[in-house]
């Protein structure tokens, strides 16, 4: 069975940090590039963070350069967000994503809420 399962997500204070973790299964994880992506309420998706397969190259969205860190180990299986510095306007539900066109595979989403 194909699927992204998302954790770590959570209710965390201005300033605070979380890792999140997307376990893959059922499909070559080592040969997809991955890519967190995030949606808040009313606004579109975005992406935050993408990794190629070998791990070699990252790129990240502006508003989360320095402070947001996508790592993979292709050896479990699975991609990590690390975010430091957290604000309010990081709460979104951020999903996890594995591509290699035509195929795009999507997780079901963890919650992060960054609130005092």
């Amino acid at each position: 069975q194909v699927q992204l399962v998302e954790s770590g997500g959570g209710l965390v204070q201005p300033g605070g940090s979380l890792r999140l973790s997307c376990a893959a299964s059922g499909f070559a994880f080592s040969r997809y590039v991955m890519n967190w992506y995030r949606q808040a309420p009313g606004k579109e998706r975005e992406v935050v963070a993408t990794i190629v397969a070998n791990g070699g190259s990252t790129d990240y969205a502006d508003s989360v350069k320095g402070r947001f860190t996508i790592v993979r180990d292709n050896a479990k299986n699975t991609v990590y967000l690390q975010m430091n510095s957290l604000k309010p306007e990081d709460t979104a539900l951020y999903y996890c994503n594995a591509r290699l066109l035509p195929l795009n595979i999507w997780g079901q989403g963890t919650q992060v809420t960054v609130s005092s």
